[in-house]
């Protein structure tokens, strides 16, 4: 199942959610943390009326997730300006994910920045295709990815590559964001002599814009890591589309088991 067909399989009640996680999203023992948040997500936009555009989001990889998953959502408060929801994920009546999502309305203001930096890489037209990955049932086979940075170019825990859902119509552009953001492998895994697990435990999100557009479902996304010790990894994250438009900014720490 795609994630369109996830989520219109959902069913919704009093500030819940149901769905079901398809063994071919699955990292392991658990779904992967891209598309748990963006179930939430779901779930939270549903939870309200006419919700100003997603600006952050908060989210801890609690515990394991598969197969039905039920979200909880509460509305902690809705003024003027910005609106913020936490929606907690359930599998098998544990909680496995817990997500605080923060939706503002623009403001007029007379700050106007954004940093100049962009990622030298190839378009994703001419971008070197990734092989994929060789369990049918791994999460990463219902994406495409192609190398924006070659190995041999690869001198840091960095990873840079263009990212798009196979099956994407449909989706909100924000539950799109959340499925790309955390595509990315992390960064520490370039250091490694040998494949080890890995976790992710907690990702924090900035969206940089109302209405992430690009062309062809095309995300460039990087991941790099700037410290891993004593079993836990900090890394950056960062998406831009087509244009190499910024979209994403954001964080995220991972254990380490190697």
């Amino acid at each position: 199942m795609s994630l369109p067909q996830i989520l219109a399989a959902a069913t919704t009640g009093d500030d819940t959610l149901t769905a079901v996680i398809p063994d071919t999203w699955m990292q392991g023992r658990t779904a992967y943390g891209g598309l748990s948040a963006a179930i939430a997500l779901e779930a939270a936009m549903r939870s309200q009326d006419e919700l100003p555009p997603l600006r952050s989001a908060q989210i801890a990889f609690v515990g394991p997730l598969a197969g039905e998953v039920t979200v909880k959502t509460e509305l902690l408060r809705r003024g003027r300006t910005a609106a913020f929801i936490e929606a907690n994920v359930y599998g098998d009546g544990k909680l496995g994910l817990k997500a605080l999502f923060v939706f503002m309305i623009g403001l007029e203001s007379s700050i106007d920045y954004a940093a100049a930096v962009k990622p030298d890489a190839p378009d994703h037209a001419s971008a070197a295709p990734a092989p994929t990955h060789p369990d049918p049932k791994f999460f990463t086979n219902n994406l495409e990815f192609r190398h924006a940075l070659p190995i041999e170019q690869r001198h840091t825990p960095d990873f840079l590559r263009w990212v798009r859902l196979n099956e994407r119509g449909g989706l909100h552009p924000m539950v799109e964001m959340m499925a790309i953001g955390d595509a990315m492998p992390p960064a520490a895994m370039a250091l490694f002599d040998k494949p080890g697990p890995i976790s992710s435990m907690t990702w924090q999100v900035n969206l940089l814009t109302d209405a992430p557009v690009t062309t062809d479902g095309w995300w460039l996304t990087r991941s790099t890591a700037d410290l891993a010790r004593h079993g836990s990894s900090s890394q950056v994250m960062q998406v831009w589309n087509a244009d190499r438009e910024p979209v994403i900014t954001g964080m995220q720490s991972v254990a380490i088991f190697v």
